[in-house]
């Protein structure tokens, strides 16, 4: 078996007692990192959206998370706290509590210059940031990321990259959910040190698949395929790596 990757560049700003259960993405038994719970709380993941202003509809898609956690739940290993998202800013002193968070809207972001160094001090430390265009957001998330990351740029994540083969396999990238301008699906992403720690699905709107069945009337093979892309999106924030062969593939060749 391959060795562990246990946020191989987290640093001291995070919180020990962060639910780290990797070993639910590599199907074993949960590892012994320590958490420790408040009375009554059960321990293990909670997944986190970033609030941000702007008057971009950050709250958008209110059951994608709920739904992805459920997932995790059933085809992972990965021990769930709750299936209720938190919301989360980027100076709120719990941001350090979850490792990664998740934000999407349709339109503008806006981040103060003291909002933008603590995002970026959180990814740098060992975060990781999902991002997901509904419609509408790309401009001002590219303007988003030059205020955070103005010296590094925003990337297009090869094929080969092991956020597509964390857990099932994608060899073409993300899947296409929303039709909305007829493009192919991409994502592009900020790396650190050879570290993945932005990940950014646009034309792809993963988080409308991940929604309810009668919110979107996607089809059952497009909210699969969402679901499975975001579960590789959480296996590898989770690992840094690939753990792969746990599914079907997505693009593969017959």
């Amino acid at each position: 078996m391959r060795g562990l990757l246990l946020f191989p560049y987290r640093r001291r700003a995070f919180r020990r007692g962060w639910p780290v259960l990797l070993a639910g993405c590599l199907g074993l038994a949960l590892l012994g990192v320590p958490h420790v719970a408040a009375q009554g709380v059960k321990p293990g993941l909670v997944l986190a959206r970033l609030k941000y202003g702007g008057g971009g509809d950050w709250y958008s898609n209110p059951t994608s998370l709920p739904n992805l956690a459920r997932a995790l739940e059933e085809r992972t290993s990965i021990q769930i706290a709750h299936h209720q998202e938190a919301r989360i800013a980027p100076l709120d002193e719990e941001l350090y509590s979850y490792p990664l968070v998740y934000m999407n809207g349709h339109g503008r972001i806006h981040l103060t210059p003291a909002e933008a160094e603590r995002l970026r001090h959180y990814l740098l430390s060992g975060g990781f940031l999902f991002a997901d265009d509904n419609y509408g957001m790309n401009e001002s998330f590219r303007a988003l990321m030059r205020q955070v990351f103005p010296d590094r740029e925003l990337l297009e994540v090869p094929f080969d990259h092991p956020i597509y083969h964390a857990y099932y396999e994608f060899h073409n990238g993300p899947p296409k959910i929303h039709e909305h301008d007829g493009k192919p699906p991409q994502a592009f992403g900020i790396f650190d040190r050879g570290r993945l720690v932005v990940f950014y699905t646009y034309e792809a709107d993963i988080g409308d698949g991940l929604e309810d069945a009668d919110v979107h009337s996607d089809p059952p093979e497009k909210r699969e395929e969402a679901m499975r892309m975001a579960i590789n999106v959480v296996c590898y924030a989770l690992t840094g790596e690939s753990v792969g062969g746990r599914g079907p593939s997505r693009g593969a060749t017959p």
